[in-house]
C-alpha cells in the first residue's frame, strides 16, 4: 500500500470520486448498448422495407397468393420492430430522466459531504495560525466540549465509525 499515508477524509473523498466515475462508466455502457440495439433494429426494419418495396412494385394483377401473404407478413414484422424500437426509445428516455434525478441528488450529496471534507483537507495542508490559548474551566464545573458525533468519530479515527 503505497498510499497508506492518506487520511480517512482523503480516502473517503477518493472513494466517492471513484464510485462516481464507476456510475458514469456504467451509464455510458448502457447508452452504447441502447445504440447497438437501435442500430440493429433499424437495419432489420430497412431490410424488411426493401423486400416489401420489391413485392409492392409488382402490379396487383401479377401478384400470386404467396406474394400477397409475404407482403402481409412483412408489414406485420415491420410493425412489430417499429413497436419494439418505440419501446426502446421510451425506455431510454425514462432512463435519461432517472439519471438526471440521480445526478441532482448526487450533486446535493457531494456538496454536503465532500465540500466539508475537502475544506478539512485544505485546512490540514495549510494549518491555521495558532490562536491564543483558551483557559480550561475549573475542575469543579463539568463541561462537555464535544458533541456525541465528534466523540464517536474520535473513537476509531474514521468518519464512518461502526458505532455510527
Amino acid at each position: 500500500m503505497a498510499e497508506s499515508t492518506m487520511s480517512p477524509e482523503e480516502i473517503e473523498v477518493e472513494m466517492t470520486r471513484i464510485q462516481r466515475l464507476r456510475e458514469v462508466l456504467v451509464r455510458r455502457e448502457s447508452e452504447l448498448r441502447f445504440m447497438m440495439d437501435d442500430i440493429q433494429l433499424c437495419k432489420d426494419i430497412m431490410s424488411l422495407k426493401q423486400e416489401l418495396r420489391q413485392i409492392v412494385a409488382v402490379p396487383e394483377k401479377e401478384k400470386t397468393k404467396k406474394n400477397k401473404q409475404r407482403e402481409e407478413e412483412l408489414i406485420l414484422k415491420i410493425h412489430k420492430l417499429v413497436q419494439k424500437r418505440d419501446f426502446l426509445v421510451d425506455d431510454a428516455e425514462v432512463e435519461r430522466l432517472r439519471e438526471q434525478e440521480e445526478d441532482k441528488e448526487m450533486a446535493e450529496f457531494l456538496t454536503l459531504k465532500l465540500m466539508p471534507l475537502e475544506m478539512k483537507l485544505k485546512a490540514a495542508q495549510n494549518p491555521p495560525k495558532p490562536k491564543r490559548q483558551i483557559l480550561e474551566p475549573p475542575p469543579n464545573k463539568p463541561s462537555i466540549t464535544k458533541t456525541g458525533v465528534a466523540i464517536i468519530k474520535d473513537c476509531c479515527g474514521a468518519t464512518q465509525c461502526v458505532v455510527m
